[in-house]
């Protein structure tokens, strides 16, 4: 548990399962630590969230003990360093030269009462083709900007992200679809399926499964600041859409994909070779999150209370149309973050307030309307009436 004393403070990183613990101490006067957004295509399909955050961690590779942690090659000068039993991305280390210090991922962070994080920028906005979550990422809790860069800011060189980028005529927005399908790929690619629109012209509005938008029929999309999506991924708020299972296919196989959770299981138990390197880890009695065994990208979370869906990680679609692939899910912009009182009396709080905040002035500005779960959540006091 991080403490604090009167001149410095604890901090805690751990995984998800408990296996892997931190502790560093840093000197409250430099706080607030300065953190880094990634928005680029690796980092977001090597999490499966949306984006990375990463800050320096107050120790070298040499001087930690990461035996127990998988090693990802995820640039050629850059590992990343995950647990092999749930997948929670820990840290970045360089490749070659251990004495320099490790990134930490914030997802990892311990939510201590103090003002911890401040982000200093964010970069490869242009990766997402749509501006992805950077939207929604718009200021510090000190009311600071966080500057958004079409490519790293390096040097000075990049140019800084336009508020009307991209222009609105360019974004697929909330009616219009793209693409009948898209792929769900991790960045190894060792996981390689597709995700398929369903047909619901035959249903009515009030037949339609929880997931459906009952005007585009499109995916319902979520935000969540659960702690425990936020171990599993590396990052303070993961975004999720929802899909039933017969509407998911191999890419490479001439097999059907599994149409139930417990044969999914059964399945990834096996060993079955047209899942790759898809593996799974129980994170409770009634719920398994698949993950890459070789990247550690976050694909499904299953529940057995709906055992016909998967949740499925935004971070890992491939859409056409950009990383929030609007031409297949419905958002529901400034909506109440799912289980944010996980976040309550910490610094995760304030984040939370801003993100909520930073969605709903875009969905006013890029004229959306408010979609069916939005206006659900209003009229049952924020949450979700599911």
């Amino acid at each position: 548990m991080a403490t604090t004393s009167d001149d410095a403070i604890a901090l805690t990183a751990r995984c998800l399962c408990g296996t892997n613990t931190y502790e560093a101490t840093v000197p409250k006067s430099s706080l607030p630590l300065r953190a880094y957004i990634c928005h680029c295509d690796s980092c977001r399909h090597v999490t499966g969230a949306l984006y990375s955050v990463a800050l320096r961690w107050p120790t070298t590779r040499a001087d930690v003990n990461v035996s127990a942690l998988r090693v990802f090659h995820h640039f050629p000068s850059i590992d990343l360093l995950f647990c092999p039993t749930c997948s929670t991305p820990m840290f970045f280390a360089d490749t070659k030269d251990t004495t320099r210090l490790l990134g930490v991922l914030s997802g990892v962070l311990s939510n201590n009462d103090v003002d911890l994080i401040q982000y200093a920028n964010q970069v490869y906005v242009s990766d997402t083709q749509d501006g992805g979550a950077s939207v929604w990422l718009q200021h510090n809790g000190n009311g600071s900007t966080i500057v958004p860069y079409m490519q790293d800011d390096e040097g000075g060189n990049s140019k800084e992200v336009l508020q009307d980028w991209p222009p609105r005529g360019d974004l697929t927005g909330y009616t219009a679809r793209k693409e009948d399908s898209i792929p769900i790929r991790c960045k190894c690619e060792g996981v390689d399926l597709r995700l398929h629109a369903g047909d619901y012209s035959n249903l009515k509005d009030h037949e339609l499964p929880f997931n459906i938008d009952p005007e585009t029929h499109k995916l319902l999309a979520g935000f969540c600041g659960c702690d425990s999506c936020r171990l599993q991924g590396g990052i303070d708020v993961f975004n999720w859409t929802f899909a039933e299972m017969k509407y998911i296919s191999f890419s490479n196989a001439d097999k059907p994909f599994p149409i139930t959770s417990t044969e999914l299981k059964s399945m990834t138990d096996a060993k079955d070779p047209a899942l790759g390197t898809l593996t799974y880890y129980s994170s409770r009695e009634d719920v398994d999150r698949y993950f890459c065994s070789n990247c550690s990208a976050c694909i499904f979370y299953a529940v057995t209370s709906r055992p016909e869906h998967l949740d499925i990680a935004v971070g890992v679609l491939k859409a056409s149309d950009g990383a929030r692939a609007e031409g297949f899910l419905s958002w529901p912009y400034g909506a109440r973050i799912s289980y944010r009182e996980d976040g309550d009396g910490g610094w995760r709080e304030k984040l939370f307030d801003n993100v909520e905040k930073a969605a709903e002035e875009y969905r006013i500005v890029r004229g959306y309307q408010k979609n069916w779960n939005r206006v659900a959540k209003d009229e049952n006091g924020g949450r979700s009436p599911n």
